[in-house]
């Protein structure tokens, strides 16, 4: 009987023993244990074996975020400025101007790739306030040479500016002065002396070139495409108006006649009449 409760006894011993250590190599609980002592409820949280396969994914997804949030980053937004939204892929960022039969003519290469839009929208800018000037200047050449001016003021274009009184030339540039800052105040950055170089030459990003907001008469379209025919057709005749002032000063510049003053020479001319048979000796005319 002593033997039998002895043998049994160990036994029992070896099968626990078997126990404890099997045990020891089974795989911990996935829930970790919790403690009496906390401030404030937390939930339960479970720590997962990581799956190689998820984890690549995991990696190919966070590396796609960041490449999404860098260029979301990056990219800035674009306003459309009248209808106009700057577009680097076409030529001069698709402004406005073009025409049947050159379309985009640009020789001098002042619109060509790698030019900036700060630089295309100067260019436009000085196009456009040029055009303007050389339209008024293509009137005044006509109406100041074929009615009596104030003042007294007489014979070609070109030199009647000198004939001014000085009160009425210093009017003159005054107002002259006062409408240029005051597209210099709309249209350009202030600028930084502190740092010269990076505001010179810059022009507002909602700056659209030469819309300085003065429109009297309520012709400027609101659709987009009904403006960009109005600013072709403007700028279409403000290139034609300096080509014309261009040659108009030229001529005056070499036989000192008015512009109809000369188309009435030639018109003698072209009749066999000698347009020097009014004119005393010694006298040109």
């Amino acid at each position: 009987c002593t033997t039998t409760t002895f043998t049994i006894t160990m036994k029992l011993a070896i099968i626990a023993a078997f126990i404890a250590t099997a045990t020891a190599f089974a795989p911990a609980p996935s829930t970790p244990a919790k403690f009496s002592l906390q401030s404030t409820p937390t939930e339960e949280e479970t720590i997962a074996t990581p799956n190689p396969e998820s984890t690549i994914d995991a990696d190919a997804i966070v590396a796609n975020a960041a490449a999404t949030s860098a260029t979301t980053t990056t990219t800035p937004k674009i306003t459309p400025l009248n209808g106009w939204t700057p577009n680097e892929s076409l030529p001069c960022y698709g402004l406005p101007g073009s025409l049947p039969p050159t379309g985009y003519f640009d020789p001098l290469g002042f619109a060509q790739n790698g030019i900036s839009l700060n630089e295309i929208k100067r260019n436009r800018e000085a196009e456009v306030m040029h055009g303007r000037v050389a339209m008024i200047a293509t009137v005044g050449y006509f109406v100041g040479e074929s009615f009596p001016s104030p003042f007294g003021i007489t014979g070609p274009a070109n030199d009647q500016l000198q004939q001014m009184p000085l009160p009425a030339f210093i009017l003159l540039s005054t107002a002259i002065a006062a409408t240029e800052l005051n597209r210099a105040r709309i249209g350009w950055v202030e600028p930084d002396f502190g740092n010269w170089s990076k505001t010179l030459w810059k022009l507002r990003e909602g700056y659209y070139p030469g819309d300085i907001g003065f429109d009297p008469l309520g012709f400027k379209p609101k659709d987009a495409k009904a403006f960009a025919g109005m600013q072709t057709r403007e700028l279409q005749n403000g290139r034609l108006a300096m080509i014309g002032v261009a040659g108009m000063c030229a001529q005056e510049l070499v036989n000192h006649r008015t512009i109809v003053g000369t188309i009435e020479f030639y018109q003698k001319v072209y009749s066999g009449i000698d347009p020097y048979a009014a004119c005393g000796e010694g006298v040109i005319c």
